[in-house]
C-alpha cells in the first residue's frame, strides 16, 4: 500500500473507492480494524504525544481528512488523495446498508447522535442503527467504562463510529475495540456527527476546494481559534522543520 509519511506519520494514499473497497475486505475477515481520519491537528499533536502516534500508525489506514496534509505532501514531493471523514462515514453507512451490517454511533454532545440518525434514516430507510448515544464524558480514554461497553456489546454492531474528538476517540478505540467482538471496524470520525446532524456548518464545497475551510471555520467557530493556528501556521512550520532535517540527513 502507498504511504506518505508527514510528521513521523504514515498517510495511506488511497481514494474514497479505494477506502470502501479495503472496508469491503474488512468487513468480510475474521479481524477487528480501526481507521484513523488524520487531518493537521492530528500530527500537531501527535508530535507532543508519542503514545498518540504510535496509535495512528497502528491503525488499519490512515486517511487524509484535511487539505493541509495534501499540501504538505506535494511540499514533501509526494502525492496523497484526500478523503474526508465525513464523506468516508457517509459512504461506509451506504455500504452498510446495502450489505446489511448495523452500525452504532457513539459521541458528540447529547442527542447529535439521535439527530445523526434521523438524518441517515431519512436517506438511508434500511440502515440498521443499533445505538445512538454520546457516551458520557471521557476523561480517561484508557479506563473502561463497563456499563457503556455492556450497551455496546448489546447492540452486537458490525460497524462503530466514534466522535470523542481527535485523540481520545483514537484512544478509546485502541484500548477498548478488544473488548467489543462483534465491531468488525471502528473509526474516529471528529466532528463528523455535528456535520450529519446538521449542528455544525459545513464548508461550501467551493471553500473546500479552496482549501480555505480554516477561514470558514474561524468564522463561524471564532472559540476554535488555537485548533486552527495549529493547523495552519504551527502545522506548516512542523512540516519545513521536517524537510530541512531530511534532506539533511540524506546529504550525510
Amino acid at each position: 500500500m502507498n504511504k506518505v509519511e508527514i510528521l513521523g506519520v504514515q498517510i495511506d494514499n488511497l481514494s474514497l473507492q479505494e477506502v470502501l473497497e479495503k472496508v469491503k475486505l474488512f468487513l468480510a475477515d475474521k479481524n477487528q480494524h480501526f481507521i484513523v481520519t488524520p487531518n493537521p491537528e492530528f500530527l500537531v499533536a501527535a508530535q507532543k504525544d508519542s503514545r498518540f502516534k504510535e496509535i495512528l500508525n497502528y491503525a488499519d489506514i490512515a486517511v487524509a481528512d484535511g487539505v493541509g496534509l495534501i499540501k504538505a505532501a506535494k511540499f514533501l514531493g509526494q502525492r496523497l488523495q484526500r478523503v474526508p471523514g465525513v464523506d468516508l462515514s457517509w459512504a461506509i453507512c451506504e455500504l452498510a446498508e446495502q450489505t446489511g451490517f448495523s452500525v452504532y454511533l457513539l459521541g458528540a454532545k447529547e442527542m447529535v447522535a439521535a439527530q445523526m440518525t434521523e438524518k441517515l434514516l431519512h436517506h438511508l430507510p434500511q440502515l440498521k442503527v443499533v445505538g445512538a448515544e454520546s457516551g458520557g464524558e471521557i476523561i480517561d480514554p484508557k479506563k473502561d467504562d463497563l456499563d457503556l461497553l455492556a450497551r455496546i456489546n448489546d447492540a452486537k454492531p458490525k460497524i462503530l463510529f466514534v466522535a470523542f474528538g481527535q485523540v481520545k476517540q483514537e484512544k478509546w478505540i485502541f484500548y477498548h475495540l478488544d473488548k467489543l467482538p462483534s465491531v468488525k471496524l471502528a473509526i474516529g470520525v471528529g466532528g463528523t456527527f455535528d456535520y450529519i446532524a446538521g449542528t455544525a456548518k459545513r464548508p461550501p464545497k467551493f471553500i473546500r476546494r479552496m482549501g480555505l475551510e480554516w477561514l470558514y471555520r474561524l468564522i463561524w467557530e471564532p472559540w476554535r481559534w488555537k485548533r486552527i493556528l495549529n493547523a495552519v501556521v504551527v502545522f506548516p512550520i512542523l512540516v519545513a522543520i521536517f524537510k530541512i532535517k531530511s534532506r539533511r540527513s540524506r546529504s550525510t
